[in-house]
């Protein structure tokens, strides 16, 4: 069964369907009822994935421009624990990047996040000049592209700069919720995470490049 996948404006969510997302990855992530009912006044969109009737995934995001440049923002995002995890998360992006290439056309696109764990990185399959990665020395224009979002997701002065890691208060933060067993990461991608506690509220930040030429293609959406 296909999956399918709805965007609409947050202000349409109902308590309803807030209660519902709750459900789903509050183990997880701890993104309770009380977290989203916060999170829905501060983003745009809100993105599910049903497989049949069942929630499999959702995100909140927007597409804004930060400094000029074209950028998708996921600020909360969780995917369930099944088999077909990545195929919820893949749905879930692609129909994102869908909306990145309307609002944005003939641009490359910046997607930006905050990851609580390496699988995380499966959300940035096919983008360009992911940050940051095992091995690779971040230049100063991607130190200031993480002070950048750290700041639009209210964290920037718990912000390291050279590890990308927000350091948690102890409250819950939000950030991108997916894991499962078999994925395919970046070489190294679990080095990035080291010493972080993800259930403080400690996240990594992380962005990368949908290209421009890459979304009229709609490669993401294969």
């Amino acid at each position: 069964m296909p999956m399918v996948v709805t965007t609409k404006d947050c202000t349409a969510l109902s308590d309803a369907e807030l209660e519902e997302l709750a459900n789903l990855g509050v183990e997880s992530s701890g993104f309770d009822i009380g977290f989203l009912s916060k999170e829905r006044e501060e983003w745009v969109l809100v993105t599910t994935v049903r497989d049949g009737r069942k929630l499999r995934a959702y995100s909140f995001c927007t597409l804004e421009r930060i400094g000029g440049t074209p950028s998708l923002l996921v600020g909360v995002a969780s995917v369930d624990r099944t088999s077909r995890a990545e195929s919820a998360l893949k749905a879930m992006m692609a129909d994102q990047f869908r909306r990145a290439l309307l609002a944005f056309p003939d641009e490359d696109v910046l997607l930006g996040t905050r990851l609580l764990a390496p699988d995380g990185f499966r959300a940035f399959a096919g983008l360009a000049d992911v940050v940051p990665s095992a091995g690779h020395r971040v230049s100063g224009e991607e130190r200031a592209w993480a002070r950048r979002l750290a700041k639009r997701f209210g964290s920037e002065s718990r912000l390291d700069d050279r590890s990308f890691v927000v350091k948690g208060d102890g409250a819950t933060a939000g950030g991108l919720d997916f894991a499962h067993p078999k994925v395919k990461l970046p070489e190294g991608a679990e080095q990035l995470f080291g010493g972080l506690d993800a259930s403080r509220g400690d996240r990594l930040v992380v962005f990368g490049w949908a290209m421009a030429e890459d979304l009229a293609a709609g490669k993401f959406s294969r």
